[in-house]
């Protein structure tokens, strides 16, 4: 503790008045302040204050290592904050963190909500969506946003996503003598002079879930008709065995559904189409369900990309596999790397047979069929048969 140079403060919007003995000491000792405009004039910083640039970067703290240096963040910095960012900069004993309540608690404590039931986002540059797979019925959750013109967007976005009986509280200035906090339905959103700093609540009412479950019905997807069908889809999520922080190669994406039921369960992807129309498919579909932050897309051969893709946790063929792609992928990925290959032609199928013979794994062949009209009757209509290829590495 003695050792460091840098403070990081969680200061609140009643500014120096709320600040600990510490937090004071450390601002009076500091030769720079640095922070956003709000916080610099919440504590008076003077000539000693520094404003962030613009775009965001923490290099001009950085550059000042050795100096006794403040960093102001609203509540906790490690919470939608700066104090992660410049964390992974520096030594564990160059700097230390004095937080204050987050906005998150906050808005907790305002609304009488219990903390562990609420999920927390911050929007300040993050697109509406994110929240997507979050809307549940009667689910609470917390938003931060950059100004006051996005709560209109905001109540908009739900409404036209089918959530506009959500409740929202709309809490400008928490914690500070200009705290204010209204309430308004999302579809008939009207509250007038919303200004920063300003956070939402809602409790979502109205809509139609995402389900939690492998499997998300066809129709949310754009598709040129070449998908990995819900039911196969779920069959292969299980095959890929997908976790939180895990990446996947996604070759042959086709409508990128398999990337987007991957991220959904908090893993990150790549996936690589060569069609141009198929490209844009995808791009619609990461950003329909937010997650722009989770999955890229990168136009081209398979082949071609594969030496400058990021390690992966595990691999999905769903179009195009070729003794040459199963080779290079094989050679290329670590031990312990999950593979799933799925195949719609004989001769894929004979090729996924000889791995399954050199390679091991399981070999497994799919026959789904559903029930169509057949006269007056009905009658079982069979799906394209899928053969399955899965090994580890």
């Amino acid at each position: 503790m003695s050792e460091a140079w840098l403070t990081i403060i969680g200061l609140g919007d009643d500014g120096a008045a709320g600040l600990s003995d510490a937090a004071r000491q450390a601002l009076a000792t500091a030769q720079v302040i640095f922070g956003g405009p709000r916080h610099l004039d919440l504590i008076g910083a003077r000539d000693r204050g520094r404003a962030w640039p613009v775009p965001f970067s923490v290099e001009p703290v950085l550059a000042l290592r050795g100096t006794p240096v403040v960093v102001l963040a609203s509540g906790d910095p490690f919470w939608f904050g700066a104090g992660a960012v410049l964390a992974d900069r520096l030594e564990a004993q160059e700097w230390i963190s004095l937080p204050a309540p987050s906005v998150f608690q906050l808005a907790a404590n305002a609304l009488g909500w219990r903390m562990e039931g609420i999920a927390c986002h911050g929007l300040h540059a993050a697109p509406f969506e994110r929240l997507r797979h979050w809307l549940q019925p009667e689910a609470r959750l917390v938003v931060t946003l950059a100004d006051g013109g996005a709560v209109g967007r905001l109540a908009a976005w739900l409404d036209g996503a089918g959530w506009g009986a959500s409740d929202l509280w709309v809490m400008e200035a928490l914690g500070g003598p200009r705290q204010r906090i209204r309430q308004a339905k999302a579809q008939a959103f009207d509250l007038p002079g919303v200004a920063a700093p300003v956070v939402v609540a809602l409790i979502a009412r109205g809509g139609v879930a995402l389900p939690r479950t492998a499997g998300l019905p066809d129709d949310l997807f754009a598709s040129d008709g070449q998908i990995t069908k819900a039911p196969i889809r779920a069959l292969t999520m299980a095959a890929l065995a997908p976790r939180p922080g895990l990446v996947l190669w996604d070759l042959g994406a086709g409508s990128g559904s398999i990337s987007v039921e991957w991220c959904l369960a908090g893993g990150h992807s790549v996936a690589v189409e060569q069609h141009a129309s198929r490209v844009a498919n995808i791009t619609a579909n990461i950003a329909f369900f937010g997650i722009d932050d989770r999955c890229r897309v990168l136009k081209g051969d398979a082949m071609t990309h594969l030496p400058d893709l990021p390690s992966p946790d595990a691999v999905f063929i769903g179009g195009g596999a070729t003794a040459a792609l199963l080779d290079a992928v094989w050679d290329r990925v670590l031990p312990g790397v999950r593979i799933v290959v799925n195949s719609v032609t004989l001769e894929t199928d004979g090729l996924l047979s000889q791995y399954h013979a050199s390679h091991g794994g399981t070999l497994t062949r799919i026959d789904i069929a559903h029930a169509t009209p057949l006269g007056g009757m009905r009658g079982w209509q069979a799906t394209r048969t899928v053969t399955q290829w899965s090994a580890v590495r």
